[in-house]
């Protein structure tokens, strides 16, 4: 699996112009579920960004996690992140799991976050959606559970 972190001060996911959900400080977690993830990367992926220690401590240090902050995860479908640029100037996107494991192994990473301690918040898989975000830092991680 893929995954783009971001920490934010605020991040939301307004679908057709309605706000559908919205975090305070945390992070806004851009997922991609690639060809043969499993649950497995899933686990992984939901322990390495609840352990990961971007928040600032009292000394102004990225020393703190997720949990230590009291901070939330906007978590958002984005199979763009499979995509492959190595050739032309169209990317390809054959790389993402096909949609009905990318949906499953979202709900699963959604559920394994939340099962950490993590409270989540959700865009809609394979939505047309707006994410808005004001990037702490900024303070932005790519992360890959790569076979």
């Amino acid at each position: 699996m893929r995954a783009l972190v971001q920490r934010v001060h605020h991040a939301s996911v307004s679908i057709a112009g309605s706000r559908i959900e919205e975090i305070g400080p945390g992070l806004l977690i851009l997922i991609c579920a690639m060809q043969g993830d499993t649950e497995a990367e899933a686990d992984q992926l939901a322990s390495k960004i609840t352990r990961l220690r971007i928040f600032k401590d009292a000394a102004g240090k990225m020393n703190l996690a997720l949990k230590d902050i009291g901070g939330s995860a906007l978590i958002v479908s984005q199979f763009t992140l499979a995509a492959d640029t190595s050739r032309g100037n169209r990317p390809g996107f054959s790389a993402a799991a096909p949609p009905d494991v990318g949906s499953h192994l979202y709900e699963y990473f959604s559920k394994a976050m939340s099962a950490q301690g993590t409270p989540v918040a959700n865009g809609k898989f394979g939505a047309d959606m707006d994410v808005t975000l004001t990037n702490a830092g900024p303070v932005t991680i790519w992360l890959d559970t790569a076979h």
